[in-house]
């Protein structure tokens, strides 16, 4: 068997050693004689997975008390229509656009209440987070929406916005669990698990218990309900079983590194051993402004979209995965997330010089 350095910015790298523990597991779930696969999520032992799971992510995050965990269905784009439906008191909602995400979720809070736009980095192809200091937020907005960390752009806000009192809800999809966060700044984040946390498939939502209202559209679909999953404890249907069993094993994973400080201090390392690399050489360079830089998404060029192809070419014949950048934006992207070891980012940076050197002049 040989693992490739896969550079995916989702479905993306996981722990080596949560996939060994997983395959251990697979056929014979601790003498259960059944996988997690094969188990009722209404079973004794699948509930002790998904409260390990939950238990762990507080201890992770010091979530407070009065904030709900639930382990949900439909990804990150489900919940760019669940916050409107279910915060909605007012029918304002202010949305920092920040990239393609942020716009989409804009697009979809336009079905059901009016989206003020507050800010943007459209004008620079969103390759920066714009100035937060002085937002004009809405007086009767119900939330103000952010996406944290860019995956397409390779930006990061690197502070919060000042909200003036109004929810702050985030979208933590490609960062989530990458460094330490205050939980009680927000109303509510969620989070893809497939960049940074586990399986496609699965969405984790950290919701301030009074924001979870019956006081909502009638005619919102039942599994769109932040009730309905806080009252049944994620379990008002299936949900995503494996995933949340893995999930929990990242999370495990984490506490044993020593927690999100330890795993922020791996990723800055790691990152700016690719940030440094970029910023001395002639050839390659980073496409986003330094102060908006992500440590989960390093997005770059080459002097030619010639070059930028043979790189391509060159670089997954040496090993190394879903290194193309988006299609909207192109050249080179390297999403680095917890699973990442150091050594796989020294690694291309090492092929990155010897093919700067092979192709200078």
């Amino acid at each position: 068997m040989k693992r490739v350095f896969n550079f995916s910015a989702g479905p993306a790298i996981l722990p080596e050693d949560v996939l060994k523990d997983a395959a251990n597991e697979m056929l014979d779930y601790q003498n259960s004689g059944m996988s997690v696969m094969e188990m009722s999520h209404r079973s004794k032992m699948y509930q002790q997975i998904i409260d390990e799971a939950e238990s762990d992510l507080r201890k992770l995050l010091d979530i407070p008390e009065n904030y709900k965990v639930l382990f949900l269905q439909g990804g990150g784009t489900m919940q760019f229509s669940m916050v409107p439906m279910n915060l909605m008191k007012n029918g304002v909602a202010d949305y920092i656009i920040t990239g393609a995400w942020a716009e989409k979720a804009a697009e979809e809070a336009k079905k059901y209440l009016k989206v003020n736009e507050i800010a943007s980095s459209k004008d620079k192809m969103f390759s920066y987070i714009p100035d937060l200091s002085n937002l004009k937020i809405s007086e009767d907005a119900d939330y103000v929406f952010m996406c944290d960390n860019n995956t397409i752009y390779g930006t990061k806000f690197h502070e919060l916005p000042d909200t003036k009192g109004k929810v702050l809800v985030s979208d933590a999809s490609s960062c989530f669990l990458s460094e330490p966060i205050d939980v009680s700044k927000y109303g509510l984040i969620f989070a893809g698990a497939q960049k940074n946390v586990g399986p496609a498939g699965t969405v984790i939502v950290i919701i301030r218990e009074d924001l979870i209202s019956k006081e909502i559209d009638p005619k919102t679909p039942i599994l769109l309900r932040y009730d309905i999953h806080a009252e049944n404890g994620s379990m008002y249907n299936t949900p995503p079983t494996y995933g949340i069993y893995l999930c929990g094993k990242v999370f495990k994973w984490l506490l044993n590194l020593g927690g999100l400080k330890a795993i922020e201090q791996i990723n800055i390392k790691k990152a700016n051993i690719l940030y440094d690399y970029l910023d001395q050489s002639k050839m390659f360079y980073g496409t986003v402004d330094k102060k908006s830089r992500s440590l989960m998404n390093v997005c770059f060029k080459s002097t030619s979209e010639e070059l930028d192809n043979q790189f391509l070419k060159e670089s997954k014949a040496a090993g190394f995965e879903n290194l193309k950048g988006h299609r909207s934006i192109g050249g080179m992207r390297a999403s680095i997330y917890n699973a990442m070891p150091t050594e796989g980012v020294q690694a291309l940076v090492d092929f990155m010089q010897d093919f700067e050197k092979r192709n200078e002049g």
